[in-house]
């Protein structure tokens, strides 16, 4: 099976009174990009959760969203902080000194002066905390990643459906090569009969000029390649997998065969069938790149 790089996942867990939601979505890129947001309290995971999402993901631009609440009534504490009281009380004393002022401080007035009460967050174990954080984590991927699959399951019927098409542009230029040769053989033997009128034709000289313009336009090896990176993509696609690099690779040979075929073309209708040839290639390409 394949993967598109596009996808979502979501989870949430709850456990010994804490709850996790974590979001996973992801678009093209061409490497492993990762953007994670999450409380700074959780900074110390990250680099944990990385490794994480390296099991599920290979290439995408992949942004991670997790939240975290904690509804344990002893997660917090009150904390006095007596050096910050003393220097504001030093502060205030020596001011009403210097300015003969009534100094009417208060303990009341004095614990209301900013950082002299601070609520902090009790430490919690990081085990119990990642063992919550990872169920919810593992979650968003598989889900993730089935999002990813349903996605690519997609983009792999749409590729052999272009690349049949493909085959039949190959196949018509095949086919309609001989022809040329044919029909340049029958236009020359009439214009030389022309310029002649009743004298003999030398055969040897028209074959030899048949056989210097067939080496001009001849594609058969282009058409032999292309067959072959054609089959080579739906080889690919069947065996599944981290192919999105391989693809691309091919799909630029591709590209470059079909070049080949326009410029030696001298015929409408190779002409026509190699322009189509090299649309479908760019819609094969195009939807390449979504492939993880």
């Amino acid at each position: 099976m394949i993967k598109s790089m596009t996808g979502f996942g979501r989870a949430e867990v709850m456990e010994e009174n804490r709850k996790f939601t974590v979001e996973i979505k992801s678009v093209n890129h061409r490497y492993f990009d990762v953007n994670i947001k999450m409380p700074k309290k959780l900074g110390f995971f990250e680099s944990t959760i990385r490794n994480l999402l390296k099991e599920y993901m290979q290439r995408g631009k992949v942004d991670v969203f997790i939240t975290y609440e904690d509804y344990n009534e002893n997660n917090v504490a009150l904390k006095y902080n007596e050096e910050i009281a003393r220097e504001y009380l030093t502060h205030l004393n020596a001011m009403a000194e210097q300015f003969d002022l009534q100094n009417d401080i208060t303990v009341g007035k004095l614990s209301k002066y900013p950082e002299v009460f601070t609520m902090e967050e009790q430490d919690v174990d990081e085990k119990e905390l990642w063992s919550v954080l990872e169920k919810a984590l593992r979650q968003a991927c598989e889900q993730f990643v089935a999002s990813r699959i349903t996605e690519g399951e997609n983009l792999k019927k749409d590729l052999v459906e272009k690349l049949d098409e493909m085959l039949k542009n190959v196949d018509f230029i095949e086919e309609r090569s001989p022809q040329i040769l044919s029909d340049y053989r029958s236009r020359l033997e009439a214009k030389v009969k022309e310029l002649l009128e009743d004298t003999q034709i030398d055969d040897g000289r028209i074959a030899a000029e048949v056989t210097i313009y067939a080496d001009k336009i001849c594609v058969d090896e282009e058409t032999v390649r292309l067959k072959s990176h054609i089959q080579g993509t739906k080889d690919a696609l069947e065996e599944g997998g981290s192919i999105g690099r391989k693809l691309d690779f091919i799909a630029q040979e591709m590209n470059r065969e079909a070049n080949t075929i326009l410029s030696k073309a001298n015929d409408l209708a190779i002409s026509d069938t190699g322009i189509e040839l090299k649309t479908n290639i760019e819609k094969v390409r195009e939807q390449i790149q979504n492939i993880e």
